[in-house]
Formats: structure tokens, C-alpha cells, sequence
């Protein structure tokens, strides 16, 4: 299936609100973990979101020249070609970018699906987020309102974020962060509503803050709120009514329980990022390699070494294995399985 339209994608969205089920949201770096996605996500008969984050798109681009937008570009691009070799729906996201990355990340990318639409194509992404979290909501909904109305124009779907996910991921930490804003209030939920209705018409989804913490915990280390979802869904739609209630997103999931997890998709949760899990899923095999072959993938004292031990593409088809392994997982997890809508 081709990576889906904006129809299509919202037809998803509804999809998972309806039944009660979350799309995993996995991001990728490169080449090799948008296939391992893509073959997870095949095998459980389960549609999906692939997202590459700034740091991903840098590292994609090559050290040499560190562009976060081309990186991005270029491992979208390669997904738009393969994904119609599958026979699910796929969806492109864009995550985290801060406010001070909104030039040099978002801009570019919006533009360059401006162009493919004016081409009458597809937009690059489907969807992107903006994560204004560090600024005070105003201004943060502010930037958000300015950038869902570039948005609605090409068919794309914008995440915002209000309170801040705990802990540290892709260089950004907010280890330190009060306690406070790592729970969106009621009252929080309520005005962002209001100012993104500004874009009549635009589709969004929201990230509010519960306790979620990026990084990798033991399990009960991170203590989340899930009910603070629900709280404030009930706000918006006592003054808005039931069709105001949010397509919610879950960042910060590693460390949670099953139980946590699965309470969230009852309170509108229809998007979980996954990362660090797939991270250490797909090192953890490559790590096993190097220790078993340790003499044939070095030239230990003169020797020649293995070339099939040392041969790259032998120890990364073994990541991209094990990290389709745990995408399954996550499809499982969040009782996504077998809920493709088809193509």
C-alpha cells in the first residue's frame, strides 16, 4: 500500500479511537529500521506510523553534513518507494521538534510537500509534531496555531505537546523538569482545544503529559497519572461536546506496565511512540555477533579475520530481525493486531 493520503490517515485515527487500540509510532534512523517496521507491521496484519525525529534525520544525512531535514527527507522517500510492496497502510511522522528547530526542521519539510502537492502528489509526511512544551502555553499555541494552519492547507495532521515528558531523549533532557508540568491539567486540555479550533477544519492530535518519562526504566520506576487523561478529555467535552475529545499520543512508554499502558487506549490514547526499546532491540543481536565472531570480525594478530563475520550487511540483517521482533510487541501491547483497514 502506498504511504496513505489525509483521508485515509484520519480513517485510522478513527479506526483506533473507535475500537480502543493504539498505532505504534516507531522511530526509525535509516533505511534498515524502516524495513524492520515495515515487516512488523505486515506480519500482524496492523497498519502503523514510522517517524523520524531531528536527531534521526541528522544522523540519516551523514556526519558530514548534518542536515535534519534532508536526513528526514531522503529516509521518507525511501519508505513512499517500499511501502507499496506491503499490503498495510502506513503513515509519516515527523517527531519532537522544538521551537528553536521549527526553521530549520519543520519549515523545509512542509515546504517540500508544498511542492509535491502542487505537483498534485501526496505531502512527504502525513503528519508532524511541534513540541513547544518548554515555552509558556500561550506562546507555545501561538507557534502551533501559525503552523496547523500551513498544515491544514497540504492535508497534513500537526501533535502538539503542553507539559513535558520526563527524563532525556535525542539530546534533549528534561531530567530536572518541576514536577508540575509533567501533568497537564484539565484546564491545560481545555485551552489548547480552544486555540487549535482556531483552524477551522484542521485535524491534530495532542500530546498531554501524565508522568511519562522518555529513557529506559526498570518496571515501577516511572509512576504515571493515566487518569489525568481522562480528566481532561471530560473537561473539553463538558464545554466543547463529545466530538471535541482528542486524538491523544503516549511519548515516554518504556518503564510502563502492561496494565498503564492498555488504561490509556480506554481514554483516547490512539498513538504511543516507540524508541528506546527498539534501540536496544536491534543492538542487542549485533552485540552478541561481535562477542561469538570476536576473531573473525578483527584481524587479531595478523591474521585476516572472516569476512562473512565482519560483512555489515550479515550482523545488520540480525538487528533489523530483532527489531521487528519487538515492533510485533508493541502492536500487541497496544491491541493493534489484525486491525488493518486494508488497502
Amino acid at each position: 500500500m502506498p504511504v496513505v493520503d489525509h483521508a485515509k490517515y484520519l480513517e485510522m485515527l478513527d479506526n483506533a479511537k473507535k475500537n480502543k487500540f493504539a498505532y505504534p509510532a516507531i522511530n526509525v534512523t535509516s533505511e534498515i529500521t524502516a524495513n524492520a517496521v515495515l515487516q512488523a507491521l505486515a506480519e500482524t496484519k496492523s497498519d502503523g506510523i514510522i517517524q523520524v525525529s531531528t536527531g534521526g534525520g541528522e544522523f540519516a544525512s551523514g556526519q558530514h553534513i548534518k542536515d535534519a531535514a534532508l536526513g528526514a527527507i531522503s529516509i521518507a522517500n525511501h519508505i513512499h518507494l517500499v511501502a507499496d510492496k506491503y499490503d498495510i497502510n502506513v503513515a509519516l511522522h515527523t517527531d519532537h521538534c522544538q521551537a528553536k528547530k521549527v526553521e530549520s526542521f519543520l519549515k523545509p519539510l512542509i515546504a517540500e510537500s508544498r511542492k509535491r502537492v502542487e505537483q498534485g502528489l501526496k505531502p512527504l509526511f502525513n503528519s508532524h509534531m511541534f513540541d513547544g512544551s518548554e515555552l509558556p502555553l500561550k506562546e507555545n499555541m501561538d507557534i502551533a496555531v501559525d503552523l496547523l494552519k500551513e498544515c491544514k492547507e497540504l492535508g497534513i495532521i500537526l501533535e502538539v505537546e503542553a507539559g513535558v515528558v520526563g527524563g532525556e531523549e535525542d539530546g534533549v533532557s528534561n531530567e530536572d523538569a518541576p514536577i508540575e508540568k509533567l501533568y497537564t491539567t484539565p484546564e491545560d486540555m481545555v485551552y489548547v482545544y480552544e486555540r487549535l479550533s482556531e483552524v477551522e477544519g484542521a485535524q491534530y492530535m495532542f500530546a498531554a503529559t501524565f508522568g511519562n518519562v522518555h529513557g529506559v526504566y526498570k518496571p515501577g520506576n516511572v509512576k504515571l497519572r493515566p487518569e489525568i487523561l481522562t480528566n481532561g478529555q471530560d473537561a473539553v467535552e463538558a464545554k466543547f461536546g463529545k466530538d471535541a475529545r482528542f486524538y491523544l499520543v503516549f511519548h515516554g512508554g518504556s518503564g510502563s506496565s502492561l496494565e498503564e499502558i492498555r488504561e490509556t487506549l480506554e481514554y483516547g490514547v490512539i498513538k504511543m511512540n516507540v524508541d528506546t526499546d527498539t534501540q536496544y532491540a536491534f543492538t542487542r543481536p549485533l552485540v552478541d555477533h561481535f562477542f561469538k565472531n570476536y576473531d573473525g570480525v578483527l584481524k587479531v594478530e595478523g591474521d585476516v579475520g572472516n569476512k562473512k563475520a565482519y560483512d555489515p550487511r550479515g550482523y545488520l540483517k540480525k538487528g533489523e530481525t530483532s527489531m521487528k521482533e519487538r515492533v510485533i510487541q508493541a502492536v500487541k501491547d497496544l491491541r493493534g493486531e489484525g486491525t488493518t483497514l486494508g488497502v
